[in-house]
């Protein structure tokens, strides 16, 4: 068998380009801030870009990753460190991986940074800080609606706490900052964490 050519050699010794690696941002907020919006618009900007991309929409994800998951803490604690652990495990593998789901504790979001820290996987955490009177007055899925007139309860903001970030790596306030805006900002980060990985 013959010995691999230098270049290819060379190529792997240097491992991927900073632009190549994975890396996870995780967005979190009340329903309706604006979480899924900013990750989608940034997924089809850096698909243009030729990267791997991969958006774990936590309503998506929860029907088929924890189907039989309440909405008891301990449920969305669970749910949110099982979307943690795939998003981990594409990042390690050189996915870009945008994650807009809620989670509202601050203990299980610690816990998926933590995670992604000892596997030396890149992580940031994006607030979309939308206030809940804004977010209440687009309710796009009609949840806060419900809410009010008794029809569902534990909604995050409404009658379930939300225990905002005190560390994230960016805030954006989608009644302040629009879209394209957001989505840029969000793209330099994600190019910040992957830069300070050594």
């Amino acid at each position: 068998m013959s010995a691999p050519s230098t270049s290819r050699a060379t190529a792997r010794a240097a491992g991927p380009r900073p632009d190549a690696a994975g890396a996870t941002l995780w967005f979190t907020g009340l329903p309706s801030a604006g979480k899924s919006t900013i990750a989608h618009a940034l997924a089809e900007q850096l698909r243009a870009e030729g990267r791997r991309v991969q958006v774990l929409d936590g309503d998506e994800v929860r029907p088929h990753l924890s189907a039989g998951l309440g909405f008891s803490r301990a449920d969305r604690d669970l749910n949110v460190t099982r979307i943690g652990w795939v998003a981990r495990l594409l990042a390690g593998h050189g996915v870009t991986v945008l994650v807009p789901v809620i989670a509202p504790y601050a203990a299980a979001r610690q816990a998926v940074r933590q995670a992604h820290a000892e596997a030396d996987v890149p992580f940031a955490e994006v607030f979309v800080s939308t206030s809940l009177a804004v977010a209440e007055s687009r309710d796009v899925k009609g949840l806060y609606a419900k809410a009010r007139q008794g029809e569902i309860s534990g909604l995050t903001g409404v009658d379930d706490p939300y225990e905002e970030p005190r560390s994230a790596e960016l805030v954006l306030d989608t009644a302040e900052v629009d879209l394209a805006t957001s989505v840029e900002l969000a793209a330099a980060l994600l190019t910040a964490i992957r830069e300070d990985q050594p």
